[in-house]
């Protein structure tokens, strides 16, 4: 009950929605820096660990010790969101589903997929479930990253794994007349899911770029937490 209860206050839950987490191949959250790409690509990975799904976590910025703690704090604020909860009930529930995240820290040059793919066939020689989603935080869209793109695709058919990126646009550059970052519209058709965070007033507002016909739902999230505020 707790986690069912959970998963339907989860912002992907209210904004993508679960039975679209990893259904195609690519998903983006794109923001400027700093407004919370990584938190929110941190809700998607809880939604599915709540959902008795394993994930895989690359980030190519920061520590895993530091990905570890931003799991933490988004399950905490979860918890906190969803109301009155008892504590041990809480402490239990993640010691149960924080073993079905795993992840790699890279930087920008030892990221290679090729190391990807041996890790996920470590899963299938060892007999275990494979994850359903990869978390890749850190590409560099300002960059070519068309090959490495062309790769992640090869994985998503070799491993079924919904692959979720994180994309930096810039305050100073222009939205393309379809609405969509420079950064997305390069690769818009390789990506089946888009949502732009972008900062309005004191709030964060996330906006649908790409999910089937589902284009420019708009949602307010709290910045500090990135659950989504409730209207009154």
């Amino acid at each position: 009950m707790l986690k069912k209860d959970l998963i339907s206050k989860t912002p992907v839950s209210k904004t993508i929605g679960i039975e679209n987490i990893q259904d195609g191949k690519f998903g983006a959250v794109l923001s400027r820096a700093g407004v919370g790409k990584t938190s929110f690509l941190v809700q998607i990975a809880l939604t599915q660990l709540l959902n008795n799904e394993k994930i895989l976590h690359i980030s190519l910025d920061d520590s895993m010790e530091k990905i570890n703690l931003r799991y933490k704090e988004g399950y905490t604020n979860l918890i906190d969101y969803i109301g009155y909860i008892d504590p041990q009930k809480a402490v239990r529930l993640w010691e149960d589903i924080k073993t079905n995240k795993v992840g790699i820290s890279y930087n920008e040059s030892t990221f290679d997929t090729e190391k990807v793919r041996d890790y996920l066939k470590s899963f299938k020689k060892a007999d275990l479930t494979l994850p359903s989603i990869m978390i890749i935080d850190g590409l560099n869209f300002d960059k070519n990253v068309t090959k490495i793109l062309e790769e992640v695709e090869n994985l998503n058919r070799e491993f079924s794994i919904f692959t979720w990126f994180s994309m930096k646009s810039h305050r100073d550059e222009e939205l393309c007349e379809n609405g969509f970052p420079i950064q997305l519209e390069t690769h818009k058709d390789r990506f089946d899911k888009a949502i732009f965070l972008q900062p309005v007033a004191d709030k964060i507002e996330a906006v649908i770029l790409k999910d089937s016909d589902r284009t420019d739902q708009r949602y307010r999230l709290d910045p500090a937490t990135m659950m989504v505020i409730e209207d009154a």
